[in-house]
């Protein structure tokens, strides 16, 4: 093997990785999403995924929020399904994150219902 067969590969692989980059380019530009605001702008973002359960190997259960509601959806193998909608989120909540809007609020819920299951039947 000589220097021109060298040349050549080295050459070739810089051919084949232009036209990637040149295709990943164009996929860019003209691709599925073209023309679509990736982020809508000045406004809040009215859907989100608030939290994934994963059941098996096929099955997910997704909270998803949307201007304030969730939903509860059971995602699968071709059979997506609501399980329930119209859930308003918890009112001890922060909206945004899903953590309690102060850990007072937080704590005190989780004392209340110790308390609760520690009473003694009588």
């Amino acid at each position: 093997m000589g220097a021109e067969n060298y040349i050549r590969f080295v050459a070739a692989l810089g051919l084949v990785l232009a036209l990637i980059a040149v295709f990943a380019l164009l996929l860019r530009r003209y691709g599925p999403n073209a023309g679509l605001p990736v982020r809508r702008r000045g406004n809040t973002r009215r859907l989100s995924v608030v939290e994934v359960l994963t059941l098996d190997a096929r099955r997910r259960l997704v909270l998803v929020k949307r201007d304030g509601v969730e939903h509860l959806l059971l995602l699968g193998m071709g059979d997506d399904r609501v399980v329930e909608t119209g859930i308003a989120p918890p009112p001890d909540t922060d909206t945004d994150s899903g953590t309690p809007a102060s850990p007072a609020l937080g704590f005190k819920a989780l004392l209340a219902r110790q308390t609760a299951t520690d009473r003694p039947a009588s």
